[in-house]
């Protein structure tokens, strides 16, 4: 509603992390003749520059007149949708955080809110004069008459020549510049929800109805589609996707990891006719600008996107589809801490809608939901088709006589010679980019480490570097051991995939292999090729860090070897085994998937661990119903709560007396523990020194409300900073 003529004063919320004590909504006079709404986008004075905020609300009436600015005017630009306000609110409360900087993660692309820049193009002139030709021109003139006009670079670049060109023909007075307002970005072809889709089995038609249904009645609702790798959930949750598209709605499709997603990407294509729009950090900052203006047009009908989509400004959202719910990728590590899995139940919430979880291993905290009646679960048992589960076995290491510095065993090695001997494709997995995870001088035992992070760097050969995997810091191995100036000392320690690779070199000279890890696979482009190289059988062997667990299928993949299946087990993680059991399982799918039988060989020096006897016996109920009762005993999550302070700054000192006044003023009541502070296991990470604390509670304890009142009472200094994570999933 428009702001009340007698007060002409309305709350802007800016997309400024500014305080956590204060609502984040300032006061402006509204100038006469500028009718806002709850919502536009307006530019204001803010300070000694001009600031670009939303229109929230009512004022809050504690800034004298003499005091007020004028806002400066309204930007052309659809409204924030209210529910897209409600939400931001409710995020910052959720995770104690400042609600402008929950907004500003909804502003993204300030470059967004602005009418499109004029483009310069070039066409044609009709009444050319006299001009030398040279092979380049008329490649040049031919593009432009089999087309429309275009810019200069494109122009260069489909006539295959220098820009140079392109400019003599413009002096020449053979082309002529034509100033264009842009059109709405083109989108490419639409989603057509009429296309028929596949044909489905009877557990998936089943499942498709009642998800169709959901979508139908609209309202809140929040169900978990449980299904065993390759059962077809994709083409499942793709039946309410269409259902959404029938009714006028946009469809949000959450991926832990867009970029890796080639296959579903194509998928779509198949099942649609045309493409989903696509929202990751890849996107070149045009391609973002356009999608993030129209999104908010709701020309976009169908977003698929990393957990950032979730803050985008979606006027009629119809549906929220999280696939992978399980995956750690959902949770934001930076900035405003938030799992978006959580937060887009929230959202289908807030906006009335259903939201669909998707997972072959979903997490415990939704499997309690759908046993305490919160959630629904619809349930796939059977791969599609006549395809069948893979058989897991475990490989005791432990038996296994391994030769030094090698770390396939005999009975993998076994495997691996028939898979290739039968012209079928196999995985190794092994959790650890790289080829060394350490590497230290023989004569002193000194230990290559980041020198602005508490992590040792990891070597990776094929670049020839030295590299942190925290920060990014990278260097070249040394000749001499900084320690004890010997030289040629340094030898690797453990395996990475690049000596996995090596290692299997050796082993098999003649097949063709590739490397699958975050670091190789460099974006969405990279990652179609890959997918390309391995269904057309180019690849016999890949060799995969987690990215290899992210839902693909590959029909002739019919052995996964998991290296060190005890890699996750250990460390203070609560989560531990729950997420080795879901990546383990995840990446055992990948085998298997057509007509020929699939087989899983983990090797493990614990094969009695609940883990390893889950995987095998197939028993997924019992480890989860075993995981939940230590957690209950715990008062753990999901059972408990549980935060975490991380204070940090680049004084050690500092930081050192910031966690101790949080000490001093600590919560005490009888439901609430603080633990800490103690040096994080990272305590140095991109040159800040690190301090934890962390708060457990009773589960019908407000948390947060304990977290705000002992933050005001502990008037951190303000060269700390304090970094609240509600629900921490990593404890580094």
């Amino acid at each position: 509603m428009t702001p009340p003529a007698e007060t002409n004063i309305t709350g802007v919320m800016l997309p400024l992390a500014l305080s956590l004590t204060k609502d984040g909504a300032y006061d402006y006079r509204v100038p006469v003749g500028l009718n806002l709404m709850p919502g536009d986008f307006v530019s204001v004075p803010f300070g000694p520059r001009r600031a670009v905020g939303v229109v929230w609300g009512e004022a809050a009436g504690d800034v004298g007149e003499a005091k007020l600015k004028d806002i400066t005017g309204r930007l052309d630009c659809p409204p924030l949708p209210e529910v897209s306000r409600r939400f931001i609110d409710w995020v910052a409360r959720y995770t104690v955080s400042a609600p402008g900087a929950v907004l500003k993660m909804a502003m993204s692309v300030p470059d967004a809110l602005l009418p499109p820049k004029p483009v310069t193009v070039y066409a044609l002139n009709p009444s050319p004069g006299d001009f030398k030709m040279t092979p380049a021109r008329e490649r040049v003139l031919a593009v432009l008459s089999q087309g429309p006009p275009r810019p200069s670079t494109e122009l260069a670049r489909e006539a295959a020549t220098g820009p140079g060109v392109v400019k003599g023909l413009l002096r020449a007075g053979v082309l002529i510049p034509v100033t264009l307002t842009p059109d709405v970005a083109d989108l490419g072809s639409q989603p057509d929800w009429k296309k028929p889709g596949p044909d489905l089995s009877r557990d998936q038609n089943d499942a498709a109805v009642v998800l169709e249904d959901a979508v139908e009645a609209g309202g809140f609702s929040v169900t978990l589609l449980d299904g065993v790798p390759g059962s077809g959930k994709t083409e499942v949750y793709f039946q309410a996707v269409a259902q959404a598209l029938k009714q006028g709605g946009q469809v949000l499709v959450l991926l832990p990891e867009i970029a890796l997603s080639a296959q579903w990407l194509a998928r779509f294509r198949v099942r649609f006719g045309g493409d989903p729009v696509e929202w990751h950090s890849d996107l070149t900052p045009a391609k973002r600008r356009h999608t993030w203006r129209a999104i908010a047009e709701g020309r976009a009908r169908v977003v698929v996107g990393a957990r950032s989509a979730l803050f985008l400004p979606f006027p009629e959202l119809a549906l929220i589809v999280a696939d992978e719910e399980h995956d750690a990728s959902f949770k934001q590590e930076e900035g405003v801490i938030y799992n978006a899995r959580d937060m887009a139940v929230v959202r289908a919430q807030l906006g009335d809608i259903p939201i669909v979880l998707a997972s072959a291993t979903p997490a415990l905290e939704t499997v309690l939901n759908v046993e305490q009646g919160r959630y629904r679960t619809l349930h796939l048992p059977d791969r599609h088709g006549d395809a069948a589960l893979p058989d897991i076995e475990t490989i005791d290491m432990r038996a296994e006589k391994m030769a030094p510095q090698t770390w396939i065993s005999p009975a993998l090695k076994g495997a691996l010679s028939q898979t290739f001997a039968d012209n079928e494709q196999a995985m190794l997995f092994l959790n650890r980019r790289g080829y060394a995870p350490l590497t230290l001088c023989r004569t002193c035992g000194h230990r290559l480490q980041c020198p602005s992070c508490t992590a040792w760097l990891v070597e990776h050969r094929l670049g020839g570097r030295l590299q942190c995997h925290h920060c990014g810091y990278r260097a070249s191995i040394p000749k001499h051991c900084p320690e004890c100036e010997s030289e040629d000392t340094f030898a690797a320690c453990g395996p990475g995939v690049e000596r996995l690779a090596e290692e299997v070199k050796s082993l098999f000279p003649d097949i063709r292999t590739v490397i699958a890890a975050s670091d190789t696979v460099a974006g969405p482009k990279a990652a179609a090729e890959l997918v390309r190289r391995i269904e057309d059988h180019e690849v016999d062997l890949i060799i995969g860090t987690q990215i290899v667990a992210k839902g693909y299928h590959f029909p002739l993949l019919t052995l996964v070897g998991a290296v060190d299946a005890d890699l996750g087990l250990t460390g203070g993680d609560l989560r531990a085994a729950e997420r080795t059991h879901q990546l383990l399982y995840q990446v055992a799918g990948r085998a298997g998937r057509g007509d020929r039988t699939g087989r899983v060989l983990l090797q493990t020096y614990m094969p009695e661990h609940p883990v390893m006897n889950a995987l095998q016996a197939g028993d997924r109920k019992t480890f989860m119903a075993a995981e939940a009762e230590s957690r209950r005993m715990a008062n753990m999550p999901p059972f408990g709560r549980l935060a975490a302070l991380i204070v940090s700054g680049k004084d050690e000192g500092v930081v050192d007396a910031a966690a101790a006044q949080l000490s001093r003023t600590r919560p005490v009541a009888d439901e609430v523990t603080v633990l800490g502070p103690a040096p994080a296991p990272m305590a140095l990470l991109r040159g800040k020194h690190r301090r934890r604390l962390l708060v457990k509670t009773t589960k019908d304890i407000n948390i947060q409300a304990v977290l705000r009142d002992w933050l005001v009472r502990a008037a951190v200094p303000k060269k700390a900073r304090v970094q609240i994570d509600i629900d921490p999933y990593s404890f580094l």
